[in-house]
Parts: structure tokens; sequence; C-alpha cells
């Protein structure tokens, strides 16, 4: 017991975010090592007021140790543990956890959110959809202005991070962060300009030259 506490207090101190409690005066400081959640989903993904993202339960969450992390890929669990549906397949049937188990969850929540459909299968469906150039009929209907390219270059990536081999996801600084910050660009850009719209709109000076008859009239 005391050595699983022990554990959980170690990530959650790894973990830099401006609402975490402050645990490094209680222990020890914690080396830079790669967490992995191995329970991603979207029930462990909350949403504060101000709709920025905490990921919650980190209670199966594993340190990577620096030799691992820098030398292989994937290190062996002497158990199994995660959520079905959105467990890494590679993780699930060999008990080898890598650096990249989390990549598949994330590939699937990715597909959640585009489509608001259930995790069971749902890869299959939306590869299928793009090979019939059915993919729009996908996306979550309750969104009625979706950028067409833009979801399906986000589908796309989540199939890659949804492979069933570990080997064959993308790198998370590397490709996926970069696209997750290119769409959010895309995101932004509408709401700023509408800001400089109706900052404008109300910057217009309200002083207006008299008309022509006006003017005659106070010639008078």
């Amino acid at each position: 017991m005391e050595t699983t506490v022990s554990a959980k207090v170690e990530v959650l101190s790894c973990i830099r975010h401006p609402n975490m409690v402050l645990l490094q005066e209680h222990v020890p400081k914690a080396s830079q090592e790669p967490i992995v959640h191995r329970d991603l989903k979207p029930a462990n993904i909350l949403l504060d007021r101000n709709f920025v993202s905490k990921i919650s339960d980190v209670g199966l969450a594993r340190l990577v140790p620096p030799s691992v992390a820098d030398t292989v890929t994937q290190y062996r669990m002497t158990s199994t543990a995660g959520t079905f549906c959105y467990i890494d397949p590679e993780y699930q049937q060999t008990g080898m956890l890598g650096i990249k188990s989390d990549i598949y969850s994330l590939g699937i929540i990715f597909l959640q959110i585009l489509t608001a459909k259930p995790p069971m299968g749902l890869t299959h469906h939306v590869e299928r959809a793009i090979d019939k150039g059915t993919f729009n009929e996908m996306l979550d209907p309750s969104v009625p202005d979706w950028p067409r390219d833009e979801a399906l270059s986000l589908a796309k990536l989540s199939l890659k991070c949804s492979e069933l081999r570990r080997k064959d996801r993308p790198d998370l600084s590397k490709v996926i962060m970069p696209e997750l910050e290119r769409l959010r660009t895309l995101g932004e850009a509408p709401c700023q300009a509408s800001i400089v719209q109706v900052y404008s709109s109300k910057s217009e000076p309200s002083f207006r030259l008299p008309s022509k008859s006006t003017r005659i009239v106070q010639q008078h």
C-alpha cells in the first residue's frame, strides 16, 4: 500500500499545472521521467469553467525509467491495466508498456470528439468512411459548421495514433502536437477576426457631417 501511494505521489509531483497542489515540499524532487497514464479516456479528461482540460485518475500511471525511455520503446509490466477500447492493444496482449501506449487512447478520443460515437469499432468505421468518401456523414451532427478539411486531417491523424502496432504510431512532440497547434491557430483566427470587427465598429467616430439641407438652414 505504501509503495502504491508513493508511486502516485511521484507521478503527481511530475505533473506541472497551475492548479496542482505542490507536493515537492513533502517528497524528494522527482526526476523528469516520461509518464504513461495507461487509462486515458473521456471520463478521465475534465474541463473547468474556462474549458481548460485536466487529466484525472492517475492511479494507474507509471513513470518510465530514463534508462528505458532513452534506449528502448517499451518495457514489461507485471500486469496490464486500463479500459477496454482505449487500452493499447499491444500492451494488452504482451504486457509491454511503452511511451506510445497512451497515443492509442488519444487517437480513439480524437475520433470520438469528431463523431460523437462510441469507441467500439470506431477506427474501422472511420477508415471505411474515408475510403468511400463519406466521412462527412460520420461527423457529429450537433456541430453544424464543421471545417471539413481540418476534420478529415484530424481523423487521419487519429487513425495513425490508433495503429495496432506501437511502432507505427506518430511521435507526440514531433507530429501530434504541431498538428494540434496548427488546428488551434486556425480555430482561433475567426474568433480574433470577430473581436477586431466588433472593436472596429464600436471605435467608429459618432461625429457625422451635417447634411446639405441642414447647412442651408443654418446659414439662414
